[in-house]
């Protein structure tokens, strides 16, 4: 149940979770409505309850990491109330639909870390390999504290075992796009996630 549990009573008791735009086709991929706009924002003011919470006495850095994670950092830091600092690193572990297998760094910190308290703001999480790449780039820099912000998290996917401090949603281990997130470049304008037909 967990942190699906809002999501199904959300879709029941309110009927803009209901609303999404139709089908959308990406480079001749067909995916449909999965989790819509509304959804997704009452989870992302949650989880901003949450942070602010465990936070209040230690101004944490959130770092962002682009591209996919863009839309979800700027949602969720609006609804984070207490003082924070934001930065973004780019890695990259995808190749059209898939993992490759490696972590590319495109980007690194600008921030110094040693000391301070780090969430780590991520889209997706699936096998975990990025995940595990980025908690260690991050350790080698001392901080005080390490936790982990997902969107989303794939269970059944993961295979490196890493501690999620904040979950979106669990998902099935199906391909996802929108809302920050794409395929080949493309769909991440989409206000809400669809789901790999």
């Amino acid at each position: 149940m967990g942190q699906n549990f809002f999501f199904y009573i959300c879709i029941a008791l309110d009927p803009r979770a209901f609303l999404f735009e139709s089908m959308t086709l990406i480079k001749n991929k067909e995916f449909v409505p999965y989790i819509s706009a509304y959804a997704l924002k009452k989870r992302i003011e949650e989880l901003g309850t949450e942070i602010s919470k465990d936070f209040a006495d230690e101004p944490a850095v959130l770092i962002g990491v682009l591209n996919g994670a863009f839309m979800f950092l700027a949602d969720l830091t609006k609804k984070v109330t207490v003082p924070i600092e934001v930065s973004f690193i780019k890695v990259s572990s995808y190749k059209g639909l898939e993992s490759s297998g490696s972590v590319m760094n495109l980007m690194g910190l600008d921030v110094d870390l040693e000391g301070r308290s780090v969430i780590i703001v991520e889209d997706i999480i699936d096998t975990g390999l990025s995940m595990k790449y980025l908690l260690e780039l991050i350790e080698k820099q001392k901080p005080k504290r390490i936790a982990v912000a997902s969107l989303l998290v794939k269970p059944d996917a993961i295979i490196h075992k890493i501690k999620i401090d904040y979950i979106g949603f669990e998902i099935p281990n199906k391909f996802v796009v929108g809302y920050g997130m794409d395929y080949d470049g493309f769909g991440r304008n989409l206000p809400a996630l669809y789901q790999l037909k």
